[in-house]
């Protein structure tokens, strides 16, 4: 467990933990309040939007707050291998209190149940402190306060077209009028449907979590995992889970909006969509643990856009109901993280053209055509269906686009748009190789062969002696330090090592790695990229530098927040974490880099 100071005043962080089950999921922060949750999916209004500060100073809410009189320490941690998160919290006395919080998540009726609910089970641990709750949900961004009509055991939240209901054994007058009251006993909160509860709120409670713990349990014991850092890839690998939506099979980049990527910057935008590049790295890490049911949901997922774009075309991102359009819009009730904002709802970042995702989509679900172990393997149709996505990449591999950045006032040949392209080509002629459908494996690899020479050409700055980010040009970014994790070039290659030497001299700041420090749209980027970090700790790794990888990674795990886990930047200065939480593209690269600096089991056993 993590003690924290007591600072219930302190300025909104980072520190928070995440709970969920793959449908609904909630932030709360090192004293137990729930800060932000998003309703009726991943991607919706938060009905918890405290992080983003309060819609009307003089309505305080969007929270879940359980205070106890005269705290003086707040203790937090997952339950080992779970998603359930622990908080204690202890008063001056030394009377203290367990907050249980988790989403339910267990196999019920030979499916997965997974409603929109979170409990919460609080319980004294020593003594009996005196307890005052503070149930403040808010709709339409923080800028409606819901009405609320109340029962014998619990209380109904009318906020739009949504209503949703706590049930609990506590008493709902206390509850309701936040009156303080003395915990000598357990209690149950449940919040989600509105749906009465066929048994007592205890009782579901105490089921749920024991079912939702054997669960978590049961899910990290089949993970491959690597000897060291274990620890470090199971919490990953269960945020992971956590940012995807099982019923569509889409993933978001990471669960908030409008986190700034470093102070009054203006980059605040939402993450709560599906890239087709995050999906693939995502998908790839769990993969590689073995945990592949998250591909065969996201193949689900992404059989259903090639399906609605017959000429194969893609746009960089989609919501998690297959949605294609999300028009940005400021959401003016809410000031944003530190009143840091605009907070914004949407991203324009889907009319852009970025290249890469063919490359993305093809490379995330390529290896159920090789896997044995699925129950249902990749067969021609399937590959079929993915060739209008190779005949795009085979037109715009040298075609200007936004590029994995998402410049909004530029554009250009980007190096890794056009690997990705490469990727796309390439893997289709090895699946075709392996579904025996030679004519088209010889044409894929006649494409992809003509795609390499002459991306490799154009990319290659002779002048610099270093491959840039844009053909013909001089600039650099760290997507370059992907191109042998793609397989266009090996980390050997003489080009790829003086790339990475440049990249280095240009990018790393100590132990951390910039995207880039061209200035872009908003000026020079202030924070270190935490996955182009990652990125750097696989290059080295591949290069053969590993003990300057092993330290860089080190150094990366001393800057996770209490419960391990990572937003999308770091500020190199003060070390604070910022961006959207938690970022899927970190969660990744912490398991990436386990993977490639871990002993072998032959080196232990």
């Amino acid at each position: 467990m993590n003690n924290s100071p007591l600072d219930l005043k302190q300025l909104p962080s980072l520190d928070l933990g995440v709970i969920g089950n793959s449908a609904a999921a909630a932030l709360i922060d090192r004293y137990g309040k729930f800060v932000w949750m998003c309703t009726p999916r991943l991607d919706g209004d938060p009905i918890f939007c405290s992080l983003l500060g309060q819609g009307n100073p003089e309505q305080e809410g969007g929270d879940w707050a359980i205070e106890i009189d005269n705290l003086v320490s707040s203790q937090q941690s997952y339950i080992r291998n779970t998603a359930v998160l622990e908080t204690v919290l202890t008063d001056e006395k030394g009377n203290s209190l367990r907050i249980r919080d988790f989403a339910p998540r267990f196999k019920h009726h030979d499916r997965i149940f997974r409603p929109m609910a979170i409990i919460r089970l609080v319980e004294p641990v020593v003594g009996t402190p005196r307890m005052t709750m503070r149930l403040r949900p808010r709709y339409n961004y923080g800028a409606n306060i819901p009405d609320t009509t109340r029962g014998s055991n619990h209380l109904r939240f009318l906020m739009g077209p949504q209503v949703v209901r706590l049930t609990t054994d506590a008493p709902i007058t206390f509850v309701q009028e936040e009156m303080p009251f003395i915990v000598d006993r357990p209690y149950a909160f449940v919040l989600g449907p509105d749906e009465t509860l066929q048994e007592s709120p205890m009782r579901v409670a105490k089921d749920f979590l024991n079912e939702t713990r054997e669960y978590w349990i049961e899910w990290v014991r089949y993970l491959s995992l690597p000897v060291d850092w274990q620890d470090v890839v199971i919490r990953a690998a269960i945020t992971l889970k956590l940012c995807a939506n099982e019923e569509t099979g889409g993933i978001v980049a990471a669960l908030t909006t409008s986190i700034p990527e470093y102070g009054a910057s203006g980059r605040t935008w939402d993450y709560r969509f599906c890239w087709l590049r995050d999906s693939y790295f995502t998908v790839k890490a769990l993969n590689r643990l073995g945990a592949t049911k998250t591909m065969e949901d996201y193949l689900r997922y992404v059989t259903n856009i090639a399906a609605g774009s017959p000429d194969g075309y893609l746009q960089p991102l989609f919501g998690l109901g297959l949605e294609r359009r999300f028009d940005e819009e400021l959401m003016a009730s809410l000031p944003g993280y530190r009143n840091l904002g605009p907070v914004r709802s949407g991203n324009a970042a889907y009319l852009q053209v970025q290249n890469d995702g063919y490359g993305s989509v093809i490379l995330a679900i390529a290896q159920c055509f090789f896997d044995e172990r699925l129950p249902t393997m990749g067969d021609e149709a399937l590959f079929r269906s993915l060739e209008p996505l190779g005949e795009q990449a085979a037109a715009r591999w040298n075609q200007p686009d936004a590029g994995l950045w998402e410049f909004r006032t530029r554009n250009g040949v980007h190096t890794h748009s056009s690997v990705m392209c490469w990727a796309a080509c390439d893997r289709l002629s090895r699946i075709a190789a392996k579904l025996g459908i030679e004519d088209r494996a010889a044409h894929w690899r006649q494409v992809a062969q003509a795609i390499r020479e002459e991306t490799l050409a154009r990319a290659w700055n002779a002048e610099k002696g270093y491959f840039a980010s844009a053909f013909d040009g001089e600039d650099l970014d760290a997507s370059l330090l992907l191109m042998p994790e793609v397989g266009i070039l090996p980390a050997s290659d003489p080009r790829f090592l003086a790339t990475l030497d440049a990249v280095e001299k240009y990018l790393r700041f100590g132990n951390h790695l910039y995207r880039y420090r061209t200035p872009d749209d908003f000026g020079e980027p202030e924070t270190a990229f935490t996955a182009c970090t990652f990125w750097l700790i696989e290059a080295l790794s591949r290069a053969g530098r590993t003990e300057d990888a092993r330290a860089v990674f080190e150094e990366v795990l001393e800057h996770r927040n209490h419960l391990g886990l990572l937003s999308e930047g770091l500020h190199v200065e003060t070390g604070e974490l910022w961006g959207n939480f938690p970022q899927t593209y970190s969660m990744v690269g912490l398991i990436n880099a386990a993977m490639h600096l871990s002993r072998s089991w032959e080196d232990v056993l």
